[in-house]
Protein backbone atom coordinates (compact mmCIF):
# COMPACT_ATOMS: atom_id res chain seq x y z
CA UNK A 1 0.00 0.00 0.00
CA UNK A 2 2.48 2.65 1.16
CA UNK A 3 6.13 2.53 0.38
CA UNK A 4 8.80 2.25 3.05
CA UNK A 5 9.88 5.88 2.54
CA UNK A 6 6.29 7.11 2.93
CA UNK A 7 5.93 5.24 6.23
CA UNK A 8 9.32 6.52 7.42
CA UNK A 9 8.29 10.10 6.56
CA UNK A 10 5.04 9.69 8.52
CA UNK A 11 6.89 8.33 11.55
CA UNK A 12 9.43 11.18 11.38
CA UNK A 13 6.71 13.86 11.10
CA UNK A 14 4.80 12.34 14.04
CA UNK A 15 7.99 12.25 16.17
CA UNK A 16 8.79 15.91 15.40
CA UNK A 17 5.21 16.92 16.26
CA UNK A 18 5.34 15.10 19.62
CA UNK A 19 8.71 16.69 20.46
CA UNK A 20 7.36 20.15 19.58
CA UNK A 21 4.35 19.64 21.88
CA UNK A 22 6.62 18.43 24.71
CA UNK A 23 8.91 21.45 24.27
CA UNK A 24 5.94 23.81 24.46
CA UNK A 25 4.82 21.97 27.60
CA UNK A 26 8.24 22.47 29.19
CA UNK A 27 8.06 26.19 28.37
CA UNK A 28 4.52 26.61 29.75
CA UNK A 29 5.24 24.65 32.94
CA UNK A 30 7.84 27.22 34.08
CA UNK A 31 6.43 30.36 32.45
CA UNK A 32 5.04 31.83 35.70
CA UNK A 33 8.12 31.12 37.87
CA UNK A 34 9.62 34.31 39.34
CA UNK A 35 13.20 33.12 40.08
CA UNK A 36 13.85 35.82 42.72
CA UNK A 37 16.31 35.37 45.59
CA UNK A 38 17.77 37.65 48.23
CA UNK A 39 21.49 38.40 48.13
CA UNK A 40 23.84 40.26 50.45
CA UNK A 41 26.36 42.65 48.88
CA UNK A 42 29.05 44.42 50.87
CA UNK A 43 31.80 46.88 49.95
CA UNK A 44 35.18 47.34 51.65
CA UNK A 45 37.85 49.99 51.12
CA UNK A 46 36.42 51.98 48.18
CA UNK A 47 39.05 54.37 46.80
CA UNK A 48 39.42 56.46 43.66
CA UNK A 49 42.62 56.74 41.65
CA UNK A 50 43.37 59.29 38.94
CA UNK A 51 44.92 57.17 36.19
CA UNK A 52 45.97 57.59 32.58
CA UNK A 53 43.89 55.47 30.20
CA UNK A 54 46.51 54.25 27.73
CA UNK A 55 44.00 52.38 25.58
CA UNK A 56 42.14 55.55 24.58
CA UNK A 57 43.51 59.02 23.99
CA UNK A 58 45.86 59.07 27.00
CA UNK A 59 43.69 61.36 29.07
CA UNK A 60 43.27 61.04 32.82
CA UNK A 61 40.21 59.13 34.04
CA UNK A 62 38.94 57.94 37.39
CA UNK A 63 39.49 54.34 38.41
CA UNK A 64 37.40 53.00 41.26
CA UNK A 65 38.99 50.26 43.37
CA UNK A 66 37.02 48.30 45.94
CA UNK A 67 36.67 44.92 47.58
CA UNK A 68 33.42 42.96 47.49
CA UNK A 69 31.59 40.67 49.87
CA UNK A 70 28.92 38.52 48.22
CA UNK A 71 26.65 36.08 50.04
CA UNK A 72 23.87 34.20 48.23
CA UNK A 73 22.23 30.82 47.94
CA UNK A 74 20.83 30.34 44.44
CA UNK A 75 20.23 26.58 44.59
CA UNK A 76 16.46 27.18 44.70
CA UNK A 77 16.58 28.82 41.26
CA UNK A 78 17.43 25.56 39.55
CA UNK A 79 14.37 23.66 38.44
CA UNK A 80 14.13 21.12 35.65
CA UNK A 81 14.02 23.83 32.94
CA UNK A 82 17.04 25.89 34.13
CA UNK A 83 20.27 24.91 32.44
CA UNK A 84 22.64 27.80 33.32
CA UNK A 85 22.65 30.94 35.48
CA UNK A 86 24.73 33.90 34.34
CA UNK A 87 25.30 36.23 37.32
CA UNK A 88 26.62 39.77 37.05
CA UNK A 89 27.20 42.61 39.53
CA UNK A 90 26.34 46.08 38.24
CA UNK A 91 27.56 49.45 39.56
CA UNK A 92 25.17 52.32 38.79
CA UNK A 93 25.91 56.00 39.30
CA UNK A 94 24.98 59.42 37.92
CA UNK A 95 27.32 61.98 36.35
CA UNK A 96 26.68 65.48 34.99
CA UNK A 97 26.94 64.21 31.40
CA UNK A 98 24.94 60.95 31.84
CA UNK A 99 21.80 60.37 33.85
CA UNK A 100 22.69 56.68 34.28
CA UNK A 101 26.06 54.95 34.11
CA UNK A 102 26.23 51.16 34.46
CA UNK A 103 29.45 49.18 34.81
CA UNK A 104 29.71 45.39 35.22
CA UNK A 105 32.28 44.67 37.93
CA UNK A 106 31.96 40.89 38.42
CA UNK A 107 30.30 37.92 36.75
CA UNK A 108 30.02 34.16 37.12
CA UNK A 109 28.44 31.27 35.23
CA UNK A 110 26.79 28.52 37.27
CA UNK A 111 25.74 25.34 35.47
CA UNK A 112 23.12 22.86 36.62
CA UNK A 113 24.63 20.48 39.17
CA UNK A 114 27.23 22.96 40.43
CA UNK A 115 27.03 24.40 43.93
CA UNK A 116 25.07 27.65 43.72
CA UNK A 117 25.85 28.67 47.31
CA UNK A 118 28.29 31.56 46.94
CA UNK A 119 30.12 33.23 49.80
CA UNK A 120 32.97 35.50 48.73
CA UNK A 121 34.80 37.73 51.20
CA UNK A 122 37.14 40.63 50.32
CA UNK A 123 37.50 39.80 46.63
CA UNK A 124 38.69 42.29 44.04
CA UNK A 125 36.41 43.24 41.18
CA UNK A 126 36.83 41.07 38.11
CA UNK A 127 36.65 44.04 35.70
CA UNK A 128 38.04 47.57 36.01
CA UNK A 129 35.73 50.30 37.30
CA UNK A 130 36.70 53.06 34.84
CA UNK A 131 34.80 56.31 34.54
CA UNK A 132 35.25 58.23 31.28
CA UNK A 133 36.14 61.43 33.05
CA UNK A 134 36.63 62.57 36.61
CA UNK A 135 33.24 61.81 38.12
CA UNK A 136 33.78 59.08 40.72
CA UNK A 137 35.01 61.27 43.58
CA UNK A 138 32.22 61.91 46.13
CA UNK A 139 29.81 59.99 43.91
CA UNK A 140 27.09 57.71 45.25
CA UNK A 141 27.33 54.25 43.65
CA UNK A 142 24.70 51.52 43.93
CA UNK A 143 25.74 47.88 43.52
CA UNK A 144 23.10 45.35 42.50
CA UNK A 145 23.20 41.76 41.32
CA UNK A 146 21.17 40.35 38.45
CA UNK A 147 21.14 37.11 36.51
CA UNK A 148 20.09 35.68 33.21
CA UNK A 149 18.42 32.29 33.28
CA UNK A 150 19.27 30.13 30.30
CA UNK A 151 16.49 27.53 30.05
CA UNK A 152 16.26 24.22 28.26
CA UNK A 153 13.18 25.55 26.45
CA UNK A 154 11.53 28.94 26.56
CA UNK A 155 12.47 32.54 27.01
CA UNK A 156 15.73 33.97 28.29
CA UNK A 157 14.93 35.72 31.58
CA UNK A 158 16.67 38.74 33.10
CA UNK A 159 16.02 38.79 36.86
CA UNK A 160 17.25 41.44 39.32
CA UNK A 161 18.14 40.12 42.77
CA UNK A 162 16.47 41.25 45.96
CA UNK A 163 19.07 43.29 47.78
CA UNK A 164 21.57 45.96 46.83
CA UNK A 165 24.01 48.28 48.56
CA UNK A 166 25.14 51.87 48.11
CA UNK A 167 28.38 53.60 49.03
CA UNK A 168 30.11 56.90 48.38
CA UNK A 169 33.63 57.16 47.04
CA UNK A 170 36.08 59.43 48.86
CA UNK A 171 36.31 63.06 47.77
CA UNK A 172 40.09 62.74 47.37
CA UNK A 173 42.24 60.70 45.01
CA UNK A 174 44.48 57.95 46.32
CA UNK A 175 47.97 57.69 44.90
CA UNK A 176 48.96 54.55 43.04
CA UNK A 177 51.91 53.81 45.30
CA UNK A 178 50.30 54.18 48.69
CA UNK A 179 46.86 54.05 50.20
CA UNK A 180 47.06 57.63 51.45
CA UNK A 181 44.64 60.11 49.85
CA UNK A 182 45.95 63.14 48.02
CA UNK A 183 44.09 66.30 47.29
CA UNK A 184 42.68 66.86 43.82
CA UNK A 185 44.30 69.38 41.58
Amino acid sequence: MHSFLSRLNTLFAFTISVLAVLTIGVFISTYFEKYHETVSIGVNKPIVKHMTDYSANRKKNDLGVLQLNLDMNLNQLFDWNVKVLFLYLIAEYVTPTNSLNQVVLWDKIIRRGENARIYLHDIATKYYFWDDGENLRSNNVTLSLAWNIIPNAGRLLHVPANGSTSFIFSDQYTTSRAASPKSSS
